[in-house]
């Protein structure tokens, strides 16, 4: 009784919209629906051994249609009712608009969404038209045919579902917090309790077998979270590679060998690269190599470096980026995904959508691709390279590279590394005095250590600062040359000298050496009490007060016994030995 008031009440709301129908309307007939697109061409091609006009399209969100037509309504409903009689096409199959297709995948190269109606194969078409109650089609199977499958059914149509299949389902029940087990395709115990918790929790009758029609809801819920990326399937030729992208979320913007880059549309900031390139093993780990130092790959992250392929994932507070890339024919591809932290169900279920649709092409992005307008020595293939928060001088003081360095350098670091390379830990930041000790996590063979002087600094005389006065730009250290005007900071402060010499920013931390070579002290930043210094003006930390934090850290530095005064090409070689960019990295 509940039954037929429902069928009553389908029909009635359905019967207004019906009299507009027309039998002439452009409609197909939906036969299967599959999640990949290898395993939609390849049912496509086999329902295409045995009927007619069968066509493939994306329907988005992952998933790919088997379709028949294009027909005209009255057409459509009679190959309906043929091939369901001769067990052609499942029960489930279903008439199907237009605008319910996206783009065509099968046949290859083929574009019917555009044209008019066929007419029906000669199997299925009848010689009169049998008059029906003006309800629309698929409304009117509802209510004349049983609702859903019987468990007699759902169990056969259950046992066609191929191993993947049946994983796919489970991990849709797990998802929706039914189904707690291994992932595995064997619907025991465990997986028959999970699917009659699902019907009963959807209003459907616990017998603990899926039909068709509750599997395709599940589905629908499982892949609500996409709705409005606008997933479909993009073929871009001159990169050589097919996959699925969110086009609602990301537009094609332009070519950089190797990258064909795809920026946000809108108020999610998420960013796509197609990578595309040819070359070898050899080339493959130099892409490795250099993704790690872009600033759209984050430090943290796990990496996995195999003979032919590699994964990047890099995170950080705000950006999730993973990058896969496969060696195959002398052609490296794949893909990087950027998209915002915190939306990890989205990302992770887009990123597999993106990765079982990919698909390599013949060809791959020509070299000479991209404007190059934007060239410069931070950027790669218009990219910016990561680059630290600040970098500063160190000099190395004993044999397994224990480094000085300013203390402003240690400061609201997640990492520090010496020349940009090595990881180092802070061992002591005395930021009374202004200084640092470090201690690099891998063992060092520096160039060169240095030796503190013996001396008493003589006012006047001559000193040099070695450091990277441009915080690395120039790839070695500078030196700078002056003379010592006090030993003595502007208040007295026996722990400082007075230089006149005109150092930079990057230059603090680097050595201050006198005429024989010695380190007489470390150059520290030009600020004196908040105040900034005439150019010519610099202070340096005196060799004792550097020795005293050494002693504190656990270390020891050497003394100098050299005397005489060095030609400046002399000193200059053992400073630029023993200076190191000292960089913090946020």
């Amino acid at each position: 009784m509940h039954r037929f008031v429902a069928a009553v009440l389908v029909c009635f709301v359905w019967m207004n919209a019906a009299i507009a129908q027309s039998a002439n309307d452009v409609v197909w007939i939906q036969i299967a629906a599959q999640p990949s697109l290898r395993t939609a061409t390849s049912s496509a091609q086999n329902y295409a051994s045995q009927l007619e006009d069968v066509n493939g399209f994306s329907l988005g969100g992952g998933w790919y249609g088997i379709a028949l037509g294009p027909y005209r309504r009255s057409d459509a409903e009679a190959v309906l009712r043929t091939y369901r009689q001769e067990r052609l096409i499942p029960r489930d199959a279903f008439i199907a608009l237009s605008a319910s297709f996206r783009q065509q995948f099968y046949p290859v190269g083929a574009n019917v969404l555009s044209r008019g109606v066929i007419d029906a194969p000669a199997a299925t078409a009848t010689d009169t038209v049998v008059a029906e109650p003006a309800t629309d089609p698929v409304v009117a199977e509802i209510i004349t045919e049983p609702t859903d499958e019987t468990p007699a059914e759902a169990q056969r149509s259950e046992r066609a579902l191929s191993r993947a299949e049946k994983q796919e389902l489970q991990s849709m029940l797990k998802w929706a917090g039914y189904y707690s087990a291994a992932i595995d395709g064997s619907f025991g115990r465990g997986t028959r309790n999970s699917m009659a918790s699902w019907q009963a929790a959807n209003n459907f009758e616990q017998t603990g077998i899926m039909t068709t029609q509750q599997r395709a809801m599940l589905l629908k819920q499982y892949n609500a979270v996409l709705n409005g990326l606008g997933l479909r399937l993009v073929r871009d030729e001159a990169a050589g590679i097919e996959m699925q992208l969110p086009m609602d979320v990301v537009k094609f913007e332009k070519y950089e060998s190797p990258f064909a880059q795809y920026t946000s549309t809108g108020d999610i900031d998420a960013k796509v690269l197609l990578i595309s390139q040819a070359g070898d093993q050899g080339t493959l780990f130099g892409l490795y190599d250099i993704m790690q130092t872009l600033e759209i790959v984050p430090l943290d992250g796990p990496r996995e470096r195999k003979n032919n392929s590699f994964i990047l994932i890099g995170e950080s507070a705000g950006l999730v980026s993973e990058t896969r890339v496969s060696l195959k024919s002398g052609e490296i591809k794949g893909f990087t995904l950027l998209w915002p932290a915190g939306d990890e169900e989205r990302r992770r279920r887009m990123l597999t959508l993106m990765q079982n649709s990919f698909v390599r092409l013949d060809g791959a992005l020509d070299p000479a691709a991209g404007s190059n307008d934007a060239q410069a020595v931070d950027l790669v293939a218009g990219l910016e390279i990561r680059k630290p928060r600040l970098s500063r001088s160190g000099f190395y003081v004993d044999a397994r590279g224990t480094v000085v360095t300013t203390s402003d350098a240690v400061q609201s670091c997640s990492r520090i590394t010496l020349d940009e390379e090595y990881e180092a830990d802070v061992l002591l930041d005395d930021s009374a005095n202004g200084v640092a000790v470090l201690a690099p996590k891998d063992t060092l063979a520096p160039l060169n250590i240095a030796a503190f002087s013996a001396q008493t600094p003589r006012l006047q005389s001559e000193v040099a600062v070695a450091g990277y006065s441009y915080e690395g730009v120039l790839g070695s250290p500078s030196m700078t040359f002056g003379t010592l005007s006090d030993v003595r900071g502007l208040r007295g402060e026996e722990n400082l000298s007075r230089l006149a010499l005109a150092a930079l920013s990057g230059d603090a931390g680097g050595p201050v050496l006198d005429a024989s070579g010695g380190v007489m002290g470390m150059l520290l930043p030009k600020t004196a009490g908040g105040q900034q210094l005439p150019d010519d003006v610099s202070f340096a930390l005196d060799r004792k007060s550097v020795q005293a934090a050494l002693s504190n850290a656990g270390r020891n530095g050497s003394l100098s016994r050299a005397t005489a005064a060095l030609p400046a090409q002399d000193i200059a070689v053992a400073a630029r030995g023993m200076t190191v960019l000292v960089s913090c990295w946020e």
